[in-house]
């Protein structure tokens, strides 16, 4: 009985040894986490005497965390600075929460971090330029809160960045040129904010770009004919900015393009007709004069005089 014993403590030992769950530390940052959004109140809470891999919207990997995603899940209070503590986290979203206070500049040191999903929530400060150390960043997804300040420059270091939605923010200032260097952007989604200046020229590199979306803000002058070198755009919308001068005739060029909204411009009210003709735009719209003509391929064109 003795000996069965020891084989039995001896096993229980080395089972805890191999099968050893998170570090005490990345345990200590999650509960950080449960207390600062009001875990008693998450629509799925948390266990806290459970293991951690056993806890909601956590996922655990060779005893690392390596996702969280909480969304839809009632968190509100405010993110903890001690985020950046979850170092092998590579996915982290919380959306559609009611989530305040600022983004922890903290999170910029999570190394292996891929996809930072922050969206509809009611975080307002600035987008902190440490994010932009995040080199392994894929999708930066931060539309629907209180944001303001301006994009960063270095904004331009997520060279491996696919996504970049910061629709329906407080967010101001000039788009910066190091968007150029985003050249595996597929999605740039900066509507209904306060921006302001052109669209920079660097945009051309931006070949892998399938939706610009800029409208609702207060962006001027003449739309950068490169953009007609985005042969991968599905969804141009520019409308209700001041851009001026004439329509780009290289947008004809967009045989891919779906969607282009140019209204509540201040262009001039010719336009080349190859664009109303592109084979697969569905919706368009523009403010012109005279009418293009009658004969264009296209499901929904709404044309003001």
């Amino acid at each position: 009985m003795r000996i069965s014993n020891f084989f039995l403590t001896l096993f229980l030992a080395f089972s805890t040894f191999c099968f050893s769950s998170v570090s005490k530390l990345e345990k200590e940052v999650l509960i950080s986490f449960y207390n600062s959004t009001n875990g008693t109140e998450w629509n799925q809470t948390w266990d806290l005497s459970e293991p951690v891999e056993n806890w909601y919207g956590v996922t655990v990997i060779d005893n690392s965390v390596v996702e969280l995603d909480l969304s839809f899940n009632n968190l509100s209070g405010t993110l903890p600075e001690n985020l950046g503590q979850l170092n092998n986290l590579q996915v982290l979203n919380i959306h559609m929460n009611a989530v305040k206070g600022n983004i922890p500049n903290s999170i910029g040191e999570i190394a292996n971090l891929k996809e930072l999903n922050l969206s509809f929530n009611q975080l307002g400060g600035q987008i902190p330029v440490e994010l932009c150390n995040i080199n392994t960043l894929e999708n930066l997804i931060l539309f629907m809160n209180r944001i303001e300040g301006t994009i960063p420059s270095e904004i331009g270091q997520l060279v491996n960045l696919k996504e970049l939605t910061l629709f329906n923010n407080n967010i101001s200032g000039e788009l910066p040129t190091s968007l150029g260097n985003l050249t595996n952007l597929k999605t740039l989604h900066i509507s209904s904010n306060l921006l302001e200046g052109n669209i920079p020229v660097e945009i051309q590199n931006l070949t892998k770009l399938e939706t610009l979306s800029v409208f609702d803000n207060k962006m001027v002058g003449e739309v950068p004919s490169e953009i007609g070198s985005l042969s991968q755009l599905s969804e141009l919308s520019l409308a209700n900015n001041s851009f001026e001068g004439i329509v780009p005739s290289e947008i004809a060029n967009l045989n891919n393009l779906v969607t282009l909204m140019l209204n509540n411009n201040k262009f001039e009210t010719n336009i080349d007709e190859r664009i109303a003709n592109i084979p697969t735009l569905v919706d368009f719209k523009f403010i012109s004069s005279p009418r293009i003509k009658a004969s264009m391929n296209i499901n929904s064109a709404i044309v003001f005089d």
